[in-house]
């Protein structure tokens, strides 16, 4: 079977990459079984490594310049493409000009086309015509199905015996969806059967095997997918734990999405993910960040259940100030903490162990 069972892709991510605009990219580079990821499009970065720009580490995908940049690599390296995946997530999913003109380029020369933004390309004729001609495939991942294949919450999620698990956070765009493959490598590595649930279509896109994408279903079924998606997940796989991927994040004022995960997801344990650096909400300027104490007391008052870590997003920190924010968090909430791609999640583990089995 083909490692890669979609192809051979592109990243897009003009102006956008090591930015909070960016995730869908990110996570493409950290990690992905849906595609190999050839390259990254972005002009500022261009001739670096992307995982370097990242995280310091290399992973190998060179940033280009642009579409033909990375054609031009592909063929030197005796690759081909076949997708242009569009790597960006801007406020509200909106498809610039620019953007939509990109995409007809790739469209013209032969790639597949995947996108996770709200405006719909296969609603676009001009797109669509484009595509039929060049025989190319067009998918919006964040299209809503049709609302008579959306469920509404039926109480069957107390029939789930797995631990579950949320991965919650106290902004967007915090790094919640890359903690939880971490948590759920580190969770298969221990010998503990796990499954995550992608909400976000990153992690689609990233190869998850149970997902839905929260923010674009209808507002009366949200509650419904999120309990049968994590319902299926258990009934076929019967997992010991349940790692339920958040969204935005509880305070948020745009993105709220950890009510629903609390409400229908109905998570035994919460971890945190939390970016100290951060003084106000992503994309919001003069939304003052909820500090964390108070976050942490209103989802376990919602949840009814407890916080038990928090991981740690270190952007705008310096190196020598990281582990005096560790302290500072440890003596301020009594919890474990960790950067989940400087430190792991093994310590998390033992502690996830620990809860259940005590």
């Amino acid at each position: 079977m083909n490692k890669f069972p979609d192809g051979y892709a592109v990243v897009y991510c003009e102006d956008a990459f090591n930015t909070t605009y960016g995730k869908t990219a990110h996570g493409l580079v950290r990690y992905t079984t849906r595609y190999k990821i050839l390259s990254v499009i972005d002009s500022h970065y261009s001739g670096q490594d992307a995982g370097t720009v990242l995280d310091n580490k290399p992973a190998h995908i060179p940033v280009v310049l642009d579409l033909n940049d990375a054609i031009n690599l592909a063929k030197r390296n005796k690759q081909q493409i076949t997708h242009f995946v569009i790597g960006l997530a801007p406020d509200g999913g909106c498809l610039d000009n620019n953007i939509r003109e990109q995409i007809k380029h790739a469209i013209r020369i032969g790639l597949h086309i995947d996108s996770g933004l709200h405006d719909f390309l296969s609603d676009d004729m001009e797109i669509i015509n484009l595509a039929r001609e060049r025989g190319v495939n067009i998918r919006d991942i964040r299209k809503t199905p049709a609302r008579n294949k959306l469920l509404f919450f039926s109480g069957k999620i107390k029939n789930v015996t797995s631990l579950k698990i949320a991965i919650l956070g106290t902004d967007s765009a915090v790094g919640k969806r890359t903690t939880a493959w971490k948590l759920l490598d580190s969770l298969r590595l221990s010998g503990i059967k796990a499954e995550l649930i992608g909400t976000g279509q990153t992690a689609w896109m990233q190869g998850v095997k149970y997902s839905i994408i929260l923010d674009s279903l209808i507002n009366d079924f949200v509650t419904g997918e999120i309990e049968n998606i994590i319902w299926k997940a258990w009934k076929k796989e019967k997992p010991e734990v349940i790692i339920i991927e958040g969204q935005g994040s509880i305070m948020h004022p745009a993105y709220p999405g950890g009510f629903e995960i609390i409400a229908a997801g109905r998570p035994d344990l919460i971890i945190l993910q939390h970016a100290p650096g951060r003084k106000e909400y992503d994309g919001f300027a003069g939304y003052k960040i909820h500090p964390l104490k108070d976050q942490i007391r209103i989802i376990e008052l919602l949840s009814g259940k407890s916080v038990i870590a928090i991981t740690i997003n270190s952007e705008n920190l310096q190196n020598d100030q990281i582990a005096g924010v560790y302290k500072k968090i440890r003596q301020e909430t009594g919890l474990p903490v960790c950067n989940p791609l400087l430190d792991g999640m093994d310590d998390i583990v033992k502690v996830i162990k620990k809860r259940n089995y005590q």
